[in-house]
């Protein structure tokens, strides 16, 4: 592991680590919240006890639908989060990741929230076989318009993403990329509606050389059912309008369920969520992924 690679890894996991060792350290009161609801920071001293009462007054004024399987939520949230996927490729190889670029996802000021991914490890059954760390991610939301359930359930957010090109030789991009995110989502009682648009531009010209400006379009149809389950079906769609991919399209049709909001201890809860995005266009990169996410609210 390259100085580079370790530097980002131990900045990563202690900023993981801290956050979540000093919520779970705060006298706070979770009760009765729904996977993307809101909790009301118990009074007491210190900087984190008013940093959590923030966090609940700015949760309190957005919608409470649950994070979905795939796509970043528009709403802002405070969760650990660890997703396994494992996608099927051309030639009958299979890509699995440990990690898939989701971590640390907390609300540092109202409206604002940053994502510290965990470094994703990737593994390739090709012969000899494969494998190595992916690229770090980082990301910021900014909420700029919010109603909860009884003021309209509606919001829309802006992100800005970024990868830094410090993973192992075999699955790094190998440039720095930026993501800019438009997302929104409204709801109708039980039911919502959550979705981005995003386009990723990478650094050094490899936009028409390499791997391209793809765009990106994402919407997920949820229901909520019994207050902890989540059924949902997500339509995913990519196209590379230049690139090694230039003219390619791909659309991916995902069902799936989240589970949860299931109380573990003051603001502490844990969720998962599972589907399967299945390639419904001619000649996708991917033909299968599976889906496999663990949550850990706060």
């Amino acid at each position: 592991m390259n100085l580079k690679r370790t530097v980002f890894l131990v900045m990563s996991i202690g900023m993981q680590v801290f956050v979540l060792m000093r919520c779970g350290a705060a006298d706070t009161n979770a009760a009765g919240l729904s996977l993307g609801g809101t909790a009301s920071a118990s009074p007491g001293p210190g900087v984190f006890s008013e940093w959590l009462a923030m966090v609940a007054k700015s949760q309190a004024g957005q919608p409470h639908w649950a994070p979905p399987v795939g796509i970043v939520s528009p709403c802002l949230q405070q969760v650990f989060r660890y997703d396994f996927t494992q996608q099927s490729l051309k030639g009958g190889r299979t890509l699995t990741i440990y990690g898939s670029g989701k971590g640390l996802e907390f609300i540092p000021a109202d409206r604002v929230q940053f994502i510290i991914g965990v470094p994703p490890l990737e593994t390739e059954n090709t012969t000899p076989g494969k494998n190595g760390w992916g690229d770090e991610m980082f990301l910021v939301k900014y909420r700029l318009l919010a109603a909860n359930e009884q003021e309209g359930d509606y919001v829309v957010t802006a992100f800005m993403g970024m990868t830094v090109p410090n993973g192992g030789l075999s699955y790094s991009l190998d440039h720095f990329t930026f993501t800019p995110t438009l997302a929104f989502g409204k709801g109708w009682g039980n039911f919502d509606f959550q979705s981005t648009i995003n386009l990723t531009v990478p650094d050094n010209g490899a936009a028409h050389g390499g791997m391209g400006t793809p765009l990106v379009v994402n919407g997920v149809w949820q229901y909520r059912l019994a207050k902890v389950f989540w059924p949902e079906v997500e339509a995913n769609y990519t196209w590379w309008p230049n690139g090694t991919h230039e003219g390619l399209n791909q659309l991916f049709i995902t069902p799936g369920l989240v589970l949860g909001r299931f109380k573990l201890w003051n603001r502490v809860a844990a969720g998962v969520g599972a589907g399967c995005q299945v390639a419904v266009s001619d000649h996708p990169l991917v033909h299968r992924n599976l889906i496999l996410s663990a949550r850990l609210m706060f």
